[in-house]
């Protein structure tokens, strides 16, 4: 009688699944660091804590964006996304309402608990530990200061920028992070009419 046929049992690691290393995986190991980032911050963040949020082998996770700092970047720039917007808001009307217009944008980004949560992570981070930062200066400087500087037509363009930058976050920082009233509870309206003039100024001199 013949004996049935057997698979050979193969020895190593389990062949990974069209699941864990198809189109979908990068994606999937992105979502999973932001999550993770958000929810441990950069320091108690691991490559292996990613790959398991994802259900990826860490070695894939290396293969798609490369040490931790890389895949922070990466994560950093979705979460960032929204904001890196604000320099199209810019030509986007008269000179005059630069500010209000720049600010309104922003600040409305903080309002909407599906964008702030992200900016608010990335912040976190950021505070807590030096190379975060400088991956986040990084990003801030290439991609979010240097085209609104570039709209500019005034002295200084990159120095009024920043301050405009510095006056909007702050505010946001205040309002949603330390939560100090009455700014905490403010009308966000009645907080962008308060806060545009002084973003105008900082952008134009007007």
């Amino acid at each position: 009688m013949t004996e049935p046929e057997t698979t050979p049992r193969r020895r190593g690691r389990p062949a990974r699944t069209d699941a864990a290393t198809g189109p979908g995986a990068r994606e999937r190991i992105l979502t999973a660091a932001r999550a993770e980032f958000a929810a441990h911050g950069y320091d108690k963040t691991s490559i292996r804590g990613i790959a398991k949020a994802a259900a990826v082998d860490p070695a894939l996770v290396h293969h798609y964006f490369g040490p931790k700092e890389e895949i922070f970047a990466a994560a950093v720039e979705a979460g960032f996304a929204p904001a890196l917007l604000a320099p199209d808001m810019l030509p986007a009307g008269p000179r005059e309402e630069l500010g209000e217009r720049l600010a309104r944008f922003i600040l409305r980004l903080w309002e909407d608990p599906g964008t702030r949560e992200p900016l608010l992570a990335v912040v976190r981070s950021a505070v807590a530990n030096e190379k975060a930062a400088e991956v986040f200066r990084h990003l801030v400087s290439r991609r979010l200061m240097m085209p609104i500087a570039g709209e500019l037509d005034v002295p200084d363009p990159r120095l009024r920028s920043e301050l405009a930058a510095a006056q909007l976050v702050g505010v946001a920082m205040l309002r949603h992070v330390i939560k100090i009233e009455p700014l905490a509870s403010a009308d966000i309206d009645d907080v962008i009419a308060q806060v545009a003039p002084a973003v105008q100024r900082h952008l134009t001199g007007d």
